[in-house]
C-alpha cells in the first residue's frame, strides 16, 4: 500500500451537479459512463482496496495505471493516477487523485483532488489544470443533460514542452 501521508494537494476542484450521489459514483467508477465525459477512455476501477485502477484509450491500450487507495461508495475514491509514459513516474513521482462526494440539497458536491508526492512545476501541471476543468465540466453535463459539452481544446503545450526538457519521451514523438 502506498503512504499517502507525503502527498500534498497540488490541483482542487469543486463543481455542483444536478444528480445524486450513487449516479455521480457510477459515473466515475463506469467505463460506460467515462468512456462519454473522458474523452473516449475507459476508467475502469475494482470495487475494492488495493485494486486496480486504470484509464484504457479507445483502443484498449493502457493510458493511466493506478491501486485502489480508498474505496467508499458513493463517498469517496482515491486511487494512484500514473500515466503509462516510460520514465514520467520515475521523473515526476506518483499522483494520487481523490474524488469526494456529498449531497448538497438537491444536487452533489463533487471535490476532486490532485496530489503529489514532490513538488511539480507549474509547467508540470498546466497538463492536469487544462484537462480536469473539461473533463469535469462534460461529466456534469452528461448526468444533468444526457449529453456532453462538445469542448475544443488545444494539446497541453506547456506541460509537453516541460517534460520534453526533462528528457521524458512523449507518445507519438
Amino acid at each position: 500500500m502506498i503512504d499517502t501521508a507525503k502527498f500534498k494537494p497540488a490541483i482542487v476542484y469543486t463543481i455542483y451537479i444536478a444528480s445524486t450521489p450513487e449516479k455521480v459514483w457510477q459515473a466515475l467508477t463506469s467505463a460506460e459512463f467515462s468512456r462519454a465525459y473522458f474523452h473516449g477512455f475507459d476508467v475502469v476501477v475494482e470495487d475494492k482496496i488495493g485494486g486496480a485502477f486504470r484509464v484504457l484509450m479507445p483502443d484498449g491500450s493502457l493510458h493511466i495505471g493506478g491501486e485502489v487507495i480508498a474505496y467508499d461508495p458513493p463517498r469517496t475514491l482515491t486511487v494512484t493516477f500514473d500515466l503509462n509514459w516510460p520514465g514520467l513516474v520515475d521523473a515526476l513521482g506518483s499522483t494520487l487523485v481523490t474524488y469526494e462526494i456529498e449531497q448538497a440539497g438537491e444536487a452533489v458536491k463533487l471535490t476532486l483532488t490532485q496530489s503529489q508526492d514532490r513538488e511539480l512545476s507549474d509547467d508540470i501541471l498546466s497538463g492536469g489544470r487544462t484537462g480536469w476543468p473539461a473533463i469535469l465540466s462534460n461529466l456534469k453535463s452528461l448526468l444533468e443533460t444526457g449529453k456532453i459539452a462538445k469542448i475544443k481544446m488545444a494539446p497541453p503545450e506547456r506541460m509537453l514542452a516541460a517534460l520534453k526538457a526533462l528528457g521524458i519521451k512523449l507518445p507519438g514523438a
